[in-house]
């Protein structure tokens, strides 16, 4: 299970990294592997401002269909638009050419509050 040191985590599995007020997000390898085949990637809320826990799209895989919440409040300023045509990009890496969404951070103090590696891997049993 892949779980790289330099990144923050959320309980709902995205992951989070951080650059000055830009924080990238995605889904981790532990809940890609849990949602198997992923078919399709939803975001509808790119130049949206979200609370933090909202849903800002959905993520489809063969059996099943998962809400992706936003880990930090701020604006949605792009989605990782070759999801469109490549999904399993989330599969085969989730943490590079799968990512989903950037947003600019509007509190930063909300940082504070996500998981280190160290404690999503708790949360895992890992």
């Amino acid at each position: 299970m892949n779980i790289p040191a330099e990144l923050k985590y959320t309980k709902d599995h995205e992951w989070i990294k951080i650059d000055g007020d830009i924080a990238t997000v995605g889904i981790t390898d532990f809940a890609q592997s849990e949602l198997g085949d992923i078919v399709y990637v939803e975001v509808e809320t790119v130049d949206e401002t979200l609370d933090r826990e909202e849903v800002f799209g959905t993520v489809e895989a063969v059996k099943t269909v998962s809400d992706l919440f936003q880990p930090l409040s701020g604006e949605i300023i792009e989605f990782n638009e070759a999801l469109e045509d490549a999904p399993e990009n989330v599969n085969s890496d989730p943490y590079g050419d799968g990512w989903m969404v950037k947003i600019k951070i509007s509190d930063a103090t909300e940082v504070d509050d996500l998981l280190s590696a160290e404690d999503y891997k708790s949360l895992i049993g890992a």
